[in-house]
């Protein structure tokens, strides 16, 4: 059936194709009317022989790829620029995302995954240029869950064979203390809690690697501890004016969330203060707590390696110790004397063991984790059957010598 020519309605010639979802349709650009419309199929030829139905035709999916393509190198564009990225880190992240489209298993995705797909490949640039950027940094721009976009970015880096080097933990000091608001003064923060920037970054970042050397970043979310460390030596540059302010404070002044295991993390680094606070000559006439030793955090992060040495036993004066006393040297005797001494007297002996170095140990050593019981037997399991294994110590009751084999023969020929 041939097309008209004119539009029956108005009698316009300015008939337009126009392609409506799958269909084809013959419009009248004047009155709109819808003078013919495609078919799913063409003919009864193609459904009898059971071809695949084509719902878009070639050139309409070129152009719809098109369309997905330059939407979503206009979203990383935009990123970029509220990021304030380099160009260079613009067509990186450009060039992984026109590659992820073209990867066969981002074509069946969700949509969700394909929009967060553009925030991955600046992620995944930002750190292969060794620029500070977290993924909830990413994930807050994007209004994305961090668990959905850390799916899409394996994802990511595993198809394209994508080479992202770790973060490092300065870089992470630097990027978690800038989203800060504790470095500006407003009508939220009171004028003593505001701070330098810089003073703050660089005293974090000694705390930082005090708990480094102290075990207590390995194989723990480096966060918490940072959020702990930045807190502590924020009261210590203005201690008279900081002291009373509590963690969540610090936390809802900064405009940061508090993560659950940062006041564990702040414990465990004021028992280390503590104890390199015990080793300084001019504080041992002081009664140091939790308190006061943040007024000192700087003179103990000055001499840091020395008070370390002297609040920890190294690994290498246990062995001379260990040592020296299997050899029965004269440093054997004070032991012996002060054993005698802490058994005369059980306080003294204890306050001098809790003075003394310990090993520096992960904290997971110090404070294990209490196991579950297991569940007593039940009578039928305590029941002997007979078929229990002999131990080396019981087998030797059923071993007998030549006398009582003897006696054994005897006895058993009376039977």
């Amino acid at each position: 059936m041939a097309a008209p020519a004119v539009c029956p309605g108005c009698g316009s010639a300015a008939l337009l194709e126009d392609a409506h979802y799958a269909q084809q349709q013959l419009v009248c650009a004047a009155c709109g009317c819808v003078l013919a419309e495609g078919l799913l199929t063409s003919t009864y030829t193609d459904r009898q022989h059971l071809r695949d139905i084509r719902i878009i035709s070639e050139a309409a999916w070129a152009d719809l790829e098109g369309r997905c393509l330059l939407t979503g190198i206009r979203r990383v564009q935009d990123l970029c620029k509220v990021l304030q990225l380099p160009a260079v880190f613009e067509e990186t992240a450009v060039s992984y995302f026109q590659r992820a489209l073209q990867h066969p298993s981002f074509h069946l995705v969700s949509l969700e995954k394909k929009e967060l797909l553009g925030g991955c490949c600046v992620f995944v640039t930002c750190r292969q240029h060794n620029w500070p950027l977290t993924m909830g940094t990413i994930c807050s721009l994007l209004y994305a869950k961090q668990e959905l976009f850390a799916s899409v970015y394996l994802s990511l880096q595993k198809e394209l064979e994508l080479s992202v080097p770790a973060l490092s933990l300065a870089d992470l000091v630097k990027t978690h203390l800038n989203s800060f608001q504790l470095f500006q003064h407003t009508a939220d923060i009171p004028a003593p809690f505001v701070e330098d920037k810089e003073k703050m970054i660089t005293r974090t970042m000694q705390i930082v690697e005090l708990a480094s050397e102290t075990w207590l970043v390995t194989g723990r979310h480096p966060v918490p501890i940072v959020t702990a460390a930045a807190f502590l030596s924020w009261q210590s540059l203005q201690p008279a004016a900081r002291l009373t302010c509590t963690l969540a404070r610090f936390c809802k002044l900064a405009g940061v969330d508090l993560p659950p295991p940062a006041h564990l993390r702040l414990k465990e680094l004021l028992e280390i203060l503590l104890r390199m606070a015990s080793q300084l000559a001019w504080l041992r006439v002081f009664k140091m707590d939790k308190k006061t030793v943040v007024k000192h955090i700087g003179d103990l992060l000055q001499h840091r390696i020395f008070l370390l040495k002297n609040a920890f036993c190294l690994e290498d004066e246990e062995e001379q110790r260990a040592a020296a006393l299997a050899e029965g040297s004269p440093g054997s005797a004070p032991a012996a004397g002060g054993a005698a001494q802490e058994k005369d007297c059980p306080s003294k002996g204890k306050r001098q063991r809790e003075d003394s170095p310990r090993p520096l140990l992960p904290p997971c050593l110090i404070n294990p984790r209490k196991r579950l019981r297991t569940a007593a037997p039940s009578a039928s399991d305590s029941a002997v059957t007979g078929d229990e294994p002999i131990s080396d110590s019981e087998i030797e009751q059923y071993l007998r010598g030549p006398e009582e084999i003897q006696t054994f023969r005897k006895a058993k020929g009376w039977l």
